[in-house]
């Protein structure tokens, strides 16, 4: 598959400054022909911020791990740290790369990157902000590598050693998923598959939509609350719960919107 930029529409589409609706609804869904379990990998040669190379054709001797996030990215908040765990149990067995892509929530304090070299500094400010220990590659500025896949803000893809695509996952934050498949592969056995989950990873990244808004600044918020109210939403009720872990108070937002609603449901009926 060729991975140079078709047009410099794509590019400059791909680089947007401000989320909307249309965003947020391409981000649910894999179109029919999207890379996944059984697909060849594009032929792609990234820098990693240590200074080697990411590539398709020296993938090394071990299945690889490929997972898409940004700094902005409320559902890379939430994964990380799963990966984090993930690694520490099969990093001597699978390659971790983290590819750092355009920033999901752009605001006026992290800004979507407009350069090579600014770019460069967004993956180092993720790397540095998470403590990631594996591999950080880093995309070209206008995310050919991301833009093949079907772009997606956190999507993981588990890579066999000859370059084929075993498993997908839409959210690198389901790591029941995720421990599955890289438990087979470090077994040797053959993986396919793929992980849908959707309402699970949302509710636990929605959490850390707080400390997004904060650090891109509050422009990403006005940009939530116009193209995903609900999520604003629950975001907003999880800064209630600020004693639970983040990922927890997602789902603490739902089942308080839940309880209010019915609520009032039952006083309807009464009055």
């Amino acid at each position: 598959m060729d991975l140079r930029p078709t047009t410099r529409d794509a590019g400059s589409d791909y680089r947007f400054e401000r989320f909307r609706t249309r965003l947020l609804i391409e981000d649910m869904t894999f179109g029919r022909n999207a890379l996944g379990p059984g697909s060849p990998l594009p032929e792609f040669d990234l820098p990693t911020l240590d200074g080697d190379r990411f590539a398709s054709r020296t993938l090394g001797g071990r299945p690889v791990l490929m997972v898409f996030g940004s700094r902005t990215c409320p559902v890379t908040e939430s994964a990380v740290p799963v990966l984090k765990r993930l690694h520490a149990r099969f990093g001597d067995r699978v390659r971790f790369v983290l590819v750092n892509t355009r920033e999901a929530h752009p605001g006026q304090t992290i800004g979507q990157p407009t350069t090579a070299e600014e770019k460069h500094r967004h993956a180092e400010r993720l790397r540095h902000h998470h403590g990631v220990p594996f591999e950080v590659a880093v995309d070209d500025i206008d995310g050919t590598l991301h833009r093949a896949f079907t772009p997606k803000p956190n999507s993981a893809y588990l890579i066999d050693t000859d370059g084929t695509i075993r498993f997908r996952s839409h959210w690198a934050n389901d790591e029941p998923a995720l421990r599955r498949a890289l438990e087979q592969a470090a077994a040797g056995s053959r993986v396919h598959g793929r992980s849908r989950a959707m309402a699970g990873p949302l509710l636990r990244a929605v959490g850390h939509l707080p400390g997004i808004v904060t650090a891109a600044g509050s422009r990403t918020g006005r940009d939530i609350w116009r193209a995903a109210p609900p999520l604003a939403v629950l975001g907003t009720l999880s800064r209630l719960f600020t004693r639970l872990p983040a990922d927890r108070r997602g789902p603490a937002a739902a089942a308080a919107l839940l309880a209010c609603a019915a609520a009032a449901a039952l006083l309807a009926t009464l009055t």
